[in-house]
């Protein structure tokens, strides 16, 4: 049995299909417009059967000293054209304890 799916089909997937460097940026857009709080930048970016999982590093809890601050990071799950499928906080850390601390 063949796929329902055209060559053409297949086409018009792949030129909606988003690069890895726009999936990032969509991921800590989500995080930032979910949480409402401030991001410190992508953790990591790897390709899924499905689209793009994104690893976002956002400030759970400003503190004085910044030193002190809580941290979070969040993994995003974005389809291949960029919609949002999921996301999760896997950690929550003080800033400069995030390995090994």
């Amino acid at each position: 049995m063949t796929s329902a799916r055209t060559g053409d089909d297949l086409d018009e997937y792949d030129e909606d299909a988003i690069s890895a460097a726009e999936a990032a940026r969509e991921g800590l857009r989500q995080v930032v417009a979910l949480t409402g709080r401030d991001a410190l930048g992508i953790t990591s970016i790897q390709p899924t059967d499905d689209g793009w999982l994104v690893g976002v590093e956002v400030v759970e809890d400003h503190r004085i000293p910044a030193s002190t601050d809580l941290l979070g990071l969040y993994e995003v799950e974005l389809d291949m054209t960029g919609s949002l499928l999921g996301y999760r906080r896997t950690r929550r850390y003080q800033r400069g304890k995030g390995d090994g601390g």
